[in-house]
């Protein structure tokens, strides 16, 4: 098995729901950030991979057909160069609003797990700060102004060095069918995933911050 599709957009441009839309299609299973969590090791295997030591990716990624989401949007390609007949998602939204769920979702939440007594949590908030907040955004996530500029930067990247016929530029919203077509499979029966959003978010963060709070006290 390898990886068919490569997903290079960043976090918060609707990956959840692109994960779980992949795997309908049959690309399963799908990397996402939450897989990280769940992999033994592989949150020091991304650690690493920031500080230059290039992991097996064939071992990385077994069992998987595809991947999006942060962290392995940061290295689309590398994983180019390995899979170079995997086709290439770049999901986006409009800037404003992608920083302003960025600040209000994922980037809270690893200022507050880095404070966590869990060594698991802190250890994924350190991975966030490495790859993405002090790795991308170089510690300046309140210039809202660089933050913007840095992932404009990144999905202009994207563009200009993917051939045109290996690459869609995906926004949430569109639904199956340019998904599909560019994939080659047929439009499901039904809807297209749509989770993750921003007060999900914030209402799961609320329930897990909760229970944190009580194992403290």
């Amino acid at each position: 098995m390898s990886i068919k599709v490569i997903g290079a957009g960043f976090g918060r441009t609707g990956t959840l729901s692109l994960k779980f839309a992949l795997e309908k299609l049959g690309f399963e299973k799908c990397y996402h950030m939450l897989e990280v969590h769940m992999q033994p090791g592989h949150v020091q295997i991304w650690r690493d991979l920031k500080k230059g030591v290039q992991p097996d990716w064939q071992a990385l990624f077994e069992g998987y057909q595809a991947t999006v989401d942060w962290p392995s949007c940061n290295f689309w390609r590398e994983q180019l160069q390995v899979y170079p007949d995997a086709k290439v998602l770049l999901s986006l939204r409009d800037p404003e609003k992608w920083y302003a769920s960025v600040m209000s979702t994922i980037w809270p939440a690893s200022q507050a797990n880095a404070k966590r007594d869990d060594a698991d949590a802190r250890a994924g908030s350190y991975l966030a700060y490495e790859l993405i907040w002090d790795g991308i955004f170089q510690g300046r996530m309140q210039d809202k102004d660089w933050v913007i500029n840095q992932y404009d930067a990144h999905n202009q990247a994207v563009i200009d060095e993917v051939p045109a016929d290996k690459l869609l530029v995906y926004e949430p919203g569109q639904g199956w069918e340019p998904l599909c077509e560019f994939l080659d499979v047929p439009v499901p029966e039904e809807a297209y995933p749509n989770v993750n959003s921003t007060a999900e978010f914030k209402e799961r963060w609320e329930t897990i911050d909760a229970q944190a709070r009580d194992k403290t006290t």
